[in-house]
């Protein structure tokens, strides 16, 4: 159920969908803001709202720098899977200039209007998120972090005897390069048999063989994942995701 539904989301041409945070308890809706893949995956995995700011061109988590964060309970899709609702538990106020909600002034008039709601509308089933339905969200993050994690085993080369990292990066390129090329083939043989499950599996094991042989490469010859992230993106047409940045 989950997985379709993400298959299904619908993200603008700049590829952003618009997220309405709503506070959990009340119903009260605190702000509304933009979120790519990046940032959607980066919330479901954390448990805590993150963004993609239009204006900076970059991510941002909400309330890490001012505490105001934002516990994620649910979220769900509209009809059409072109926005969110985020429903959470905040912790402090949404809104930058200190008020409870963005939506504190009324139309007619700059006074401030505190909204309420006394009860809780009636919740469709079938339209929940949960942080392990989006493993395609997140393995960008996790290459990530597999990619810092390979680029400090290099630098720490002498600190790192026991790891097969540092191996690899001491042996040096050709050895790199006949590590990716022996993973390559065993990801074709495993691809010839992955006809059941245990044969999908087989083949999801020796594609993570090849990935991170590969994030060794990448290291290895200074390539980053955003110049990979460029030249994928260009090809389909969306904007290139630029750095995090950690937002009050």
């Amino acid at each position: 159920m989950g997985q379709d539904l993400i298959q299904g989301l619908v993200f603008d041409d700049k590829g952003l969908i618009p997220a309405i945070i709503q506070d959990d308890e009340t119903r009260e809706v605190l702000m509304v803001a933009w979120m790519n893949a990046e940032s959607l995956a980066l919330t479901m995995r954390t448990g805590e709202t993150w963004f993609w700011s239009r204006s900076r061109g970059e991510l941002w988590h909400k309330g890490a720098t001012s505490g105001n964060r934002q516990e994620v309970v649910d979220i769900r899709l509209d009809c059409d899977g072109d926005a969110l609702l985020v429903r959470v538990k905040p912790q402090g106020p949404a809104c930058h200039t200190g008020e409870r909600t963005c939506f504190y002034r009324g139309a007619s008039s700059s006074a401030v209007t505190s909204a309420t709601v006394a009860e809780k509308p009636p919740v469709a089933a079938g339209s929940t998120l949960s942080v392990v339905n989006l493993p395609a969200l997140e393995l960008g993050i996790v290459l990530q972090e597999l990619y810092l994690r390979i680029e400090d085993r290099r630098r720490n080369l002498e600190s790192e005897n026991s790891s097969y990292t540092a191996y690899l990066f001491r042996e040096g390129l050709d050895k790199i390069l006949k590590k990716v090329g022996e993973e390559a083939a065993e990801t074709i043989i495993a691809a010839k048999n992955a006809g059941d499950p245990e044969g999908r599996r087989s083949l999801s094991s020796e594609i993570s063989d090849l990935l991170y042989h590969l994030l060794v490469l990448l290291v290895e010859r200074d390539v980053s994942l955003s110049d990979i992230a460029a030249v994928l993106t260009s090809r389909t047409g969306r904007p290139a995701s630029a750095k995090y940045h950690q937002k009050g």
